[in-house]
């Protein structure tokens, strides 16, 4: 087996002194990459080359970013069956979780492609006679990107595609979990003939993640942070941050509410349901988490839904013949499996599921979820899905709020007026009526409120973040002053 290099300054080379770690693969448990893991040593020279890249590539004229970008677009399709290999080693993903992210990915490098000529300044009318003042956005510098495994492809490209359009440089820090997926893409990229330096990546050991991060964070060239992964870690990253005077976008957790109302459509409603609670094994910032249910057509709909459930097979990916694939590792499984329990021992009715082999966990649904269970509050990042039912419309709205995330959320009712005066009264930041809860376009402003995070990807609003609103005037050199 090879072992994947870093990317430092155009060129692939070693960690220092030659470090590397190993991910196996969840099911196996053989090794499926041996990569460098890099040292704080190595994050310093990766910055550096980045700044040493910025002032010629922040200068290049749109056309060129951009027909760099769409070739960029064609080559990562182009690995679509080398990347699909990866994520089904690395992750233990479905070949169609594999194909999504890969279609997606693209759309995100051509979409970035298409914004290099939209960003744009204005003429901002003056007090000072003579005076032509602008207010005109710059590349900001060289943007730290950190993506995470869950959706490998989709948010490794999302967190350096729209900074490279900018006119930005970028050092990635590549997720532990899928060093080679990410390397894929990075790989993909740079094949479109960035120049060196322009984009740069680090894979790392689990144990430096810490150090490397505060070193990239710290170094005086870094000045935008980008991250998509837990709350947990974003708090620090948040934190880090901060102490150093550098914006961050960060897009965290969710704990997705999916509001059925008593005039849903409910074939509709489940087929959302199933696709929103176990794409990827749930393994989705976005997914379905809760089902917040109106009583009156609670029963029929879980019928539907548990029939729908029970018909999610699980197994081996890399045979392409289940719906679900591995949760990522058991770990996961075991903490997953133990809100499971925590519910039923609690009174919760198990309609489908509940049971795991190894990695290989069940589609799983819960019915008579209370505020008292574990699984009511705690992110469950796994193929589980519950059902809080509900007296009431301003109950299905309180219940929906009552969490600490904010990202994504969902609305079924025939009634649109009606379900967009819900939407309205939801704290998230997307929200969808009579659609899943997972959906992304890379036009989109994505993100999140309360501990899901803050800042947004996507478009015109990710173009806000990447780049810096600079007042230059131009004045007639004849003014009066007053000494």
């Amino acid at each position: 087996m090879n072992v994947l290099d870093l990317l430092i300054e155009g060129e692939k080379v070693q960690a220092e002194d030659g470090r590397t770690f190993t991910r196996n693969n969840p099911l196996t448990g053989g090794v499926a990459t041996e990569a460098a893991a890099a040292t704080v040593t190595d994050a310093k020279r990766a910055a550096d080359a980045a700044a040493r890249a910025f002032p010629e590539w922040s200068n290049t004229g749109p056309s060129e970013r951009r027909r760099l970008l769409l070739a960029a677009a064609d080559n990562l399709e182009a690995r679509a069956d080398e990347i699909a290999r990866a994520m089904a080693d690395e992750l233990g993903a479905t070949a169609a979780w594999a194909g999504f992210n890969v279609m997606l990915g693209a759309g995100m490098l051509r979409e970035a492609a298409s914004m290099t000529t939209m960003i744009k300044g204005e003429v901002i009318p003056s007090n000072r006679p003579g005076s032509l003042a602008m207010a005109i956005r710059q590349p900001a510098g060289v943007v730290l990107a950190m993506a995470p495994w869950n959706a490998p492809v989709i948010l490794g490209v999302r967190s350096i595609a729209m900074p490279l359009a900018c006119g930005n440089t970028v050092v990635m820090k590549s997720s532990e979990l899928s060093p080679r997926t990410h390397a894929l893409i990075v790989e993909a990229i740079q094949d479109a003939g960035l120049p060196k330096g322009v984009l740069n990546v680090l894979s790392n050991a689990p144990d430096n993640a810490n150090e490397i991060v505060e070193a990239l964070i710290s170094h005086s060239a870094v000045r935008r942070v980008n991250f998509t992964g837990s709350t947990r870690v974003g708090r620090i990253i948040a934190k880090l941050a901060a102490e150093n005077l550098k914006p961050a976008l960060l897009e965290l957790g969710g704990k997705a509410p999916m509001v059925v109302l008593d005039d849903a459509d409910l074939d509709a409603a489940v087929a959302a349901a199933a696709f929103g609670a176990y794409m990827n094994q749930g393994q989705i910032c976005m997914s379905t988490e809760r089902l917040v249910v109106m009583d009156t057509i609670a029963d029929a709909f879980v019928d539907k839904l548990t029939a729908k459930v029970r018909s999610l097979t699980v197994g081996d990916p890399r045979e392409g013949n289940t719906s679900l694939g591995c949760v990522v590792d058991k770990g996961a499984v075991s903490r997953i499996m133990g809100l499971v329990q925590d519910a039923e021992d609690k009174g919760a009715k198990i309609m489908a599921g509940g049971y795991a082999d190894g990695v290989l966990m069940e589609a799983t649904l819960i019915d008579h979820v209370t505020p008292s269970m574990r699984i009511y509050t705690e992110e469950s990042f796994g193929p589980t899905a519950s059902v809080v039912r509900v007296a009431s419309v301003d109950e299905a709205v309180r219940v929906a709020n009552d969490t600490e995330y904010g990202l994504s959320a969902s609305i079924f009712g025939r009634d649109t007026v009606r379900a967009m005066n819900v939407a309205k009264r939801i704290e998230s930041g997307i929200c969808h009526i009579n659609g899943p809860t997972v959906h992304d376009e890379a036009q989109m402003p994505f993100g999140g409120v309360k501990d899901s995070g803050y800042g947004r990807f996507g478009g015109m609003a990710a173009i806000e973040e990447f780049t810096t609103l600079r007042w230059i005037t131009i004045q007639d050199g004849q003014p009066h002053y007053p000494i």
